[in-house]
């Protein structure tokens, strides 16, 4: 990519750049005031100059729906690797609590490492002390009938071994294969998605758990806690590890403790490098490769800025800290506590802010919020993660660097032209272009214009209530837009039937 970044773009940086990013019960309090952007939000491909904005004063918001803290899910595993051979042996306990409201006749874990032929092998599961015998294994689906239903309320105790042979993470195109970061590159050991997980329960639906596409995501994760130990059995040589939480050192190799996250990672390799901050009492890490030491610090600045840019917006972060790596594949994606970014973001790094690394940085930080703190079915309805996540890099800039605001909207948004109703699920795209050309990028167009039409004040105490009320939950449309409903005083209909094909009544 050109370091002027013209709209001359090579076919490389478009798919990198594409392929980035691809639930007991908090409830918030009313919104306070929101910080004062610098410039006014561009819903159009004509940009016009920014006009200061006064600080909003505060105002009221409905309270929450308060709900009893019924349990949470717990994960407590005990992995050994083996970073020369690439593989990996696994104690894993989960704790869960049956709070769906009705009775559980089977269970269903996923298992994404299964989906890969050769990776996954199963030596042990047993449920309260009692072998499970006869369980299927099936692709990501790990099923088996309970001797008795679990009652509302119920909880329950799961134990498995497992090994694991890391698999090479191959790349290609998105239309074809999906991108892989699970497994081993040539610099990285990268374990996300990499143990059974407890997916969501309905009482009126059963177990929640989509095929996975040629692109975009399809897991929904219930807020969980995590309590992980990783020993490696060459401890003197261990690799660098960056993790979704901050390790405590043990015998042979390091434990993590994660509250309320949604999944837990790791990723590791001999040559990273670190370097951190303390933003607002979060540690901020940014690993990166010898080569890349320009663009790690840009990562550690912009990471950081979004932080603070976020927090103030939306609410604080909810972890003590946040990592971002340098992922040695053609791809970025969010997980709770840890992000990627594409070694091809480092690659093109120009020293500016108006430049793909800083900006997806700031996407991937966004999404801390809104699938951290604030999950849904990405599948289903992916516009609730990514267009907000999009249009968060726009917040981003206006409060950071409010020149970049243009170059944004030319270069990111409307270079492509976007156009199409962003509430379709993943499938129904047809293809990685239209998905990301729709969700993303025309999604960024309907927060753009659903700000313009709320005003400032309204709009970003409806994003704060938003991330308040179903903070640690699984937010579904209709809850999005009850809340957006309760900040509204205008007539919304117009503007949603223009992005949505089926467009509530506001």
């Amino acid at each position: 990519m050109p370091r002027n970044f013209s709209r001359v773009f090579t076919f490389v940086s478009l798919f990198f750049l594409l392929a980035a990013c691809a639930a007991p019960v908090q409830t918030g309090t009313a919104a306070s005031a929101s910080p004062a952007l610098t410039g006014a939000p561009i819903s159009t491909s004509t940009f016009s100059s920014p006009t200061a904005l006064p600080v909003p004063s505060a105002t009221p918001t409905a309270p929450p729906q308060s709900q009893p803290d019924t349990g949470i899910i717990s994960y407590v595993m005990d992995a050994r690797l083996d970073y020369q051979a690439k593989t990996l042996n696994v104690k894993q306990d989960i704790d869960y609590p049956n709070t769906s409201g009705g009775p559980i006749a089977d269970m269903l874990l996923a298992v994404e490492p299964n989906l890969i032929p050769g990776v996954f092998n199963l030596s042990s599961l047993s449920q309260d002390n009692q072998p499970v015998k006869p369980y299927s294994l099936t692709g990501q689906r790990l099923t088996w009938k309970l001797t008795a239903a679990l009652p509302a309320g119920g909880k329950t105790h799961i134990h498995l071994e497992y090994q694991l042979a890391l698999p090479q993470a191959q790349q290609g195109n998105p239309n074809v294969v999906r991108p892989q970061i699970f497994g081993v590159t040539a610099r990285q050991v990268n374990l996300t998605d990499w143990y059974p997980m407890v997916v969501p329960f309905n009482a009126g639906g059963g177990w929640h758990l989509a095929d996975p596409w040629f692109y975009g995501e399809h897991l929904v994760y219930p807020q969980a806690n995590f309590d992980v130990t990783l020993r490696f059995s060459d401890p003197a040589n261990a690799p660098v590890v960056a993790a979704s939480a901050a390790p405590q050192p043990v015998d042979g190799g390091m434990r993590y403790v994660l509250e309320r996250g949604r999944d837990f990672v790791l990723s590791m390799g001999r040559q990273m490098q670190v370097k951190s901050a303390q933003v607002e009492g979060v540690t901020i890490s940014s690993y990166y490769y010898p080569g890349s030491e320009a663009g790690g610090q840009a990562v550690l600045d912009a990471t950081s800025k979004a932080l603070k840019t976020f927090g103030a917006f939306f609410g604080s972060y909810s972890h003590k800290s946040l990592a971002a790596v340098q992922g040695d594949f053609n791809d970025g994606m969010e997980f709770d506590g840890l992000y990627y970014l594409s070694n091809s973001f480092y690659n093109l790094y120009d020293g500016t802010p108006n430049n793909y690394l800083p900006m997806v940085a700031a996407h991937e930080t966004s999404h801390q919020w809104w699938w951290g703190r604030v999950a849904s079915d990405q599948a289903k309805s992916p516009w609730m993660d990514e267009s907000l996540a999009s249009y968060c890099e726009e917040i981003f800039y206006e409060k950071n660097y409010p020149d970049s605001v243009k170059w944004w909207w030319s270069v990111r948004i409307d270079f492509y032209q976007p156009s199409g109703m962003i509430d379709g699920d993943v499938p129904g795209y047809a293809g990685f272009a239209p998905y990301t050309n729709t969700v993303y990028k025309q999604g960024a167009h309907f927060f753009a214009d659903l700000r313009l039409a709320m005003g400032d004040q309204d709009f970003f105490a409806f994003l704060k209530d938003y991330a308040a009320q179903m903070d640690g939950k699984i937010a579904a449309p209709g809850d999005f837009f009850r809340i957006l409903k309760l900040h509204s005083s205008s007539d919304l209909n117009a503007l949603l039937a223009k992005y949505f094909a089926h467009p509530p009544k506001i």
